[in-house]
């Protein structure tokens, strides 16, 4: 039995997250989370395009690779020309996970025909550039990663879990409240974004930057 496990991650307009996962639970990918995000469009952009709100809703879904890839063979057959949630769909592996969830998200997968053993290529060779900041610098951090080639983001707001732990690590203070800002980014320009984002926003910044980046499996516009 395949054991590989896959995340999702799905970045859409404000209120079509449910609708959204209605589809994928249709599609055999049955657990999800949601949560809530901004895009970083400025204002005047949004005001220029006739955007009234820039809110996101975030779809964070884990399956076994097979139900997946079976899925976005569905989904993603017309999505070129029918963009119903106008976002972003992002696929990740999950490098660790218990035996449970993998047995769990794995029982009902289809893996006795070619379909489903074929392994998913990182066909748009991108990264999943993921900035922790504290709160009130994602704006800033994102004009910089925009110079370095970054076409766009998604802002999540979050809070640091052990933030005493972590100042006394790196021996500065960081804030509790924090903003996670996630770009996808082509390989050929991820190192620039990474590097320049960290050498204004790092952890000996103001900011306390904490940078990181994912390969991507396969990413395309939902």
């Amino acid at each position: 039995m395949n054991k590989r496990l896959l995340a999702v991650l799905s970045i859409v307009e404000r209120d079509k997250g449910q609708k959204l996962i209605k589809l994928l639970q249709d599609m055999g990918i049955r657990m999800n989370f949601q949560c809530v995000g901004f895009g970083t469009a400025p204002t005047e952009m949004m005001d220029i395009f006739g955007i009234g709100s820039n809110d996101k809703d975030i779809i964070i879904s884990i399956a076994s690779d097979t139900n997946i890839k079976d899925m976005m063979s569905d989904f993603g057959a017309n999505v070129d020309s029918n963009t119903k949630f106008g976002g972003l769909m992002i696929v990740v592996s999950v490098s660790a996970a218990g035996r449970v969830l993998t047995e769990l998200l794995t029982h009902n997968s289809n893996n006795s025909g070619e379909k489903g053993n074929d392994a998913m290529k990182n066909e748009h060779q991108n990264n999943l550039i993921i900035i922790s900041i504290n709160e009130g610098y994602a704006d800033s951090v994102m004009q910089v990663a925009r110079k370095a080639g970054a076409t766009g983001g998604t802002v999540i707001k979050g809070r640091l879990a052990d933030a005493e732990f972590v100042s006394e690590l790196k021996n500065t203070q960081i804030d509790e409240e924090r903003e996670i800002l996630v770009i996808l980014a082509p390989l050929n320009t991820s190192k620039q974004i990474m590097e320049d984002v960290n050498r204004e926003f790092g952890m000996s910044s103001k900011a306390n930057g904490i940078i990181t980046a994912i390969p991507t499996e396969k990413a395309f516009k939902i």
